[in-house]
């Protein structure tokens, strides 16, 4: 799987602030075998947010396309707004489930907006600015993003049976 992290942060994308989130995440995923292809920062800027995502989708350069950053209350968070505008279909479960598992750690996670979708065949997903938020959220999901992604490249194969415990 080919993986591309996109970190929004005004003052990470001034040279202001050193991103820690987009590198964690990178390391999490390689231990797991996924070459992380591309990585940006910028700033919380609506149009520049869906400029890139379609951009990353359009092109094909990644499977798994994850943004950092910009999914709480505060006036600059339009992560999850850019995220939708690009996506054609949403993934609602996804953000569920980072909510619930982040719920158990921390009430601050209700405020979360993050949302996931599909553009094209990539998978893109909202997390966290935090280095911790972020992978914390990203474990949460991981179970099911292989699937995921192979049933948004095409694969045929029966889902049944695959996850029941």
């Amino acid at each position: 799987m080919r993986a591309a992290i996109l970190t929004l942060s005004d003052k990470g994308s001034r040279g202001e602030r050193v991103d820690t989130s987009g590198p964690a995440l990178a390391a999490w995923m390689a231990e797991r075998g996924v070459q992380t292809v591309q990585t940006d920062i910028i700033p919380d800027e609506y149009d520049r947010v869906v400029e890139v995502l379609s951009d990353w989708a359009d092109r094909g350069i990644a499977d798994l396309i994850l943004t950092t950053g910009g999914t709480g209350v505060s006036p600059r968070d339009v992560t999850p707004e850019a995220t939708m505008q690009v996506c054609s279909r949403l993934v609602p479960g996804l953000g569920e489930l980072m909510r619930l598992r982040s719920l158990e750690k921390t009430p601050m996670a209700s405020l979360s907006r993050a949302v996931a979708g599909i553009r094209n065949q990539s998978l893109i997903i909202n997390l966290p600015g935090s280095p911790k938020g972020a992978v914390e959220n990203l474990e949460a999901v991981w179970p099911v993003i292989g699937h995921g992604v192979e049933k948004i490249r095409g694969d045929q194969r029966d889902c049944g049976g695959r996850f029941d415990r």
